[in-house]
């Protein structure tokens, strides 16, 4: 101080930095209002807003009209792409998949059910034909089996049906017949005969081939149950597998002379789903497989 006056202390400003806060905000605020406004004047979309009260409407099963005096847009009112959500299905009451897959299970234990009862029905028909070749001597004669086709009686060359490389009928192989084709004529089934060879690597003599030897076997006693026997022809076919199929597994001793044979198959009528059972039916006991033992080896188709 000079003077005897008090010299007046000046105090800096300080510069405030969060001013623009201040505009900002009033920005917002305006923008908002302005967006609050336009919403206000604007107009409702009539058709939009019917297309989603009829929807869900839809969707719950219930009328396509939400309020008084509205009208459905819709060409099916009522119908939705999801299923209606009713009371029923909270009840116990089964879904769609549910009651599928419950149709599903119950046509199973049918179809399970249809195949057991075919099996033992085979099954005693097969009895009787062991039956009728035990009276003429001749039970060892027929091997007795039950796969997916039905039931099937092999007439093996054990007991010499075929003589080597030839298709004619032994006259052993005739008395098989005649003593099986009373039981056959009886039964209402259709049949097949099925040729085969055995698996001996050895061209035929008299024949071009092992299918050519077969289907000659099988067509010999297709005509022998047809002209002899009197089963009508309507009931017959024939098929050929030359070596193809063999009844026991051919490097089993005496093998050749099992697996060369003619098969008559009683061919089962059941629906495919039912029928494919039958091999897992016979397999668990339900029938009996009565397949001989061979004795002796053949090398001869």
């Amino acid at each position: 101080m000079s003077g005897g006056r008090k010299r007046r202390e000046e105090h800096e400003e300080h510069e405030n930095h969060e001013r623009w806060l201040v505009t900002y905000a009033d920005m917002v605020t305006l923008l908002m209002v302005l967006f609050i406004v336009m919403f206000a004047m604007s107009s409702v979309d009539q058709k939009k807003f019917n297309e989603l009260k009829a929807g869900l409407a839809a969707g719950f099963g219930e009328s396509t009209s939400v309020m008084t005096g509205s009208q459905s847009t819709m060409d099916q009112p009522g119908a939705g792409a999801i299923a209606p959500v009713v009371p029923g299905n909270f009840a116990g009451e089964a879904t769609p998949a549910a009651q599928r897959a419950e149709d599903a299970l119950k046509q199973q234990d049918k179809n399970l059910s249809d195949a057991q009862n075919e099996a033992a029905r085979l099954d005693g028909l097969g009895e009787k034909l062991a039956k009728a070749l035990r009276k003429a001597g001749l039970g060892n004669d027929v091997t007795r089996t039950i796969n997916g086709d039905g039931l099937v009686l092999s007439l093996t060359s054990r007991h010499v049906v075929f003589e080597p490389d030839r298709a004619e009928l032994s006259p052993r192989g005739q008395r098989v017949l005649d003593a099986v084709a009373p039981v056959l004529r009886e039964a209402t089934e259709d049949l097949r005969i099925d040729g085969h060879t055995n698996q001996v690597p050895v061209k035929p003599r008299y024949f071009a081939t092992d299918w050519d030897l077969s289907a000659a076997r099988a067509v010999t006693v297709l005509r022998y149950l047809n002209e002899v026997a009197g089963i009508p022809g309507t009931r017959l076919s024939a098929a050929a597998f030359g070596h193809e199929v063999p009844l026991v597994d051919p490097a089993k001793p005496g093998s050749q002379d099992i697996n060369k044979r003619v098969d008559i198959v009683v061919l089962s009528s059941l629906p495919s789903a039912s029928r494919e059972l039958l091999d897992d039916v016979a397999a668990a006991g339900t029938t009996q497989d009565h397949t001989a033992t061979a004795t002796n080896t053949g090398g001869t188709s």
